[in-house]
């Protein structure tokens, strides 16, 4: 599986977001990209689709910003992803042109579909909370230079 760009920087932007959840601090797209080197722009085409998906909230203002609109132990992977990833909605094009529909059947039911539901249940096993924990386990590793 690929992901893309988008995809890679809302689960990246929103893993940013998931520490100042339990603070309630609001954090601008414009903080967003100069900690995490990513085109504002880019990261508010991002939110947008976020915001309309229902897994941010934003405040408008001097004061304004992003924040989870529900907890990190409750925001998946596959919900970031499903959001912002097209594949995940597409269905695949036959490869029988409609010639053996009986093969394409048999490979949808064989690969594509058990492959679709691994992914979603794989994704879905991922919190934020826990891509969370791994950043401040890895921050808390000590650095061994030689």
């Amino acid at each position: 599986m690929k992901v893309s760009a988008k995809g890679r920087y809302a689960l990246a932007a929103l893993v940013y977001i998931a520490r100042n959840y339990d603070s309630g601090n609001l954090v601008t797209t414009l903080t967003i990209a100069e900690e995490l080197n990513i085109s504002k722009i880019y990261l508010e085409q991002v939110f947008s689709l976020l915001k309309g998906a229902g897994l941010v909230t934003s405040v408008k203002g001097s004061r304004g910003g992003y924040q989870l609109a529900k907890s990190p132990k409750n925001i998946t992977a596959y919900h970031v992803l499903s959001v912002i990833e097209n594949s995940f909605s597409e269905e695949v094009m036959p490869a029988t042109s409609g010639k053996m529909p009986e093969i394409d059947n048999a490979i949808a039911a064989q690969v594509y579909r058990p492959l679709d539901e691994k992914l979603r249940d794989f994704l879905s096993g991922v919190s934020l909370a826990d891509i969370l924990a791994a950043v401040e386990r890895d921050a808390a590793s000590p650095m061994y230079y030689i």
